[in-house]
């Protein structure tokens, strides 16, 4: 099959990059052959393949009309999505600007799954992102508080973290209080020096109007009228998660954004994160996102380490449960379950006991004896 596409010389040279580095790319992962002749540029292969290449290709040519570079990181991202593409999916992701640093650089998602994180929090009050490292949950999450409170959607923005990291806590470390948060709430400060500007960011923070605080600081208030910012929700405690949701007040937005994944609590603690994603999955005005490796938008590198970690996870909690003759064994605390009817049966004294995530569960001691 061969389909040919009129574009402007300017054009096919922004869809052909550098050394035709661009195409090549696209021959490559979609076995097609494109050229150019007399101004025209034609697209030869089988019609599925064809068809896909001229969805990216006129989605190319859109962004290089309204101005836009054609960027090397968009193509890889666009053949990796293939699958889900949608005609203009790139225009629409790059016209979606959400505000600007202060070097003048836009702000906007680069991924589908930034795009709805994005939709989500514009269509709902309160929005969990959960996601790895790299996906842009807090920045973009900054972008949009730092938006809002620029155009008085709302009077404050407030910024919080639990304050425990790597197994840390404060009463350990040295200095006084402040001293012990900063750290933990340094990337925060670094988003918003980006986007608002360290002299700016000062005299709010001076006026009260931007608050950066450890989650323990939250205890005793009512949020109206505020956007807030939970960051590396993960290492909440449920009791902590509570709290913080009930804190919400009149006229105030939310994002709770941490990696599932990532825990720093303690092996026998449950995460706060967890339990709302099962808690509150059907109340309407709260909205989850799910972001993964394909909305990692750092080094190609990272997004190569962030995926092979995903799938040895996956594969690690397939095998966790081990079935011998009707037994289970517990994924978090590595002891047997009997499955009778449907339920799970204690072996050790016969009663039925259902643990923390709806199963039945048996001491593991009983079956070493």
């Amino acid at each position: 099959m061969v389909k040919e596409l009129d574009f402007s010389a300017e054009i096919q040279r922004d869809i052909f990059g550098m050394q035709d580095s661009h195409v090549r790319k696209i021959e490559k992962e979609l076995q097609v052959s494109i050229v150019s002749r007399n101004g025209t540029m034609k697209v030869i292969g089988e019609e599925d393949q064809v068809a896909a290449a001229v969805v990216l290709l006129e989605d190319m040519a859109g962004l290089s009309e309204h101005g836009s570079d054609v960027t090397s990181q968009q193509v890889d991202y666009a053949l990796d999505m293939k699958e889900e593409a949608v005609p203009g999916m790139l225009q629409k992701m790059d016209g979606d600007i959400i505000c600007h640093t202060v070097s003048g650089k836009p702000v906007k998602p680069k991924t589908i799954g930034q795009q709805r994180y994005i939709d989500a929090i514009r269509d709902n009050l309160i929005v969990f992102a959960n996601g790895p490292a790299g996906t842009g949950k807090t920045f973009l999450a900054m972008a949009m508080a730092i938006t809002a409170f620029m155009n008085g959607e709302v009077e404050r923005i407030i910024l919080t973290r639990p304050a425990i990291e790597a197994g840390e806590k404060l009463g350990f470390l040295p200095g006084d209080l402040q001293s012990k948060v900063d750290p933990y709430l340094r990337p925060l400060y670094d988003a918003l020096y980006q986007i608002m500007g360290a002299e700016k960011f000062q005299a709010n923070m001076e006026k009260g109007l931007i608050e950066v605080a450890p989650l323990a600081y939250m205890r005793g208030r009512t949020l109206d009228n505020a956007y807030i910012i939970l960051d590396e929700a993960q290492n909440t405690t449920p009791e902590q998660m509570k709290m913080f949701l009930t804190r919400f007040g009149f006229g105030s937005h939310a994002v709770i954004t941490g990696d599932a994944s990532q825990k720093d609590l303690a092996p026998d603690r449950r995460s706060g994160l967890d339990v709302a994603m099962t808690v509150l999955k059907r109340v309407d005005g709260i909205k989850f996102i799910n972001l993964t490796a394909r909305d990692v938008v750092r080094h190609p590198l990272v997004q190569k380490i962030v995926k092979a970690y995903e799938d040895y996870e996956l594969a690690r909690s397939r095998s966790s449960y081990r079935q011998d003759g009707g037994d289970y064994r517990d994924r978090q605390d590595g002891n047997y379950r009997d499955r009778q009817d449907g339920n799970y049966r204690d072996r050790q004294d016969g009663k039925t006991r259902r643990d923390r995530d709806g199963h039945k569960r048996r001491d593991n001691s009983a079956r070493q004896n």
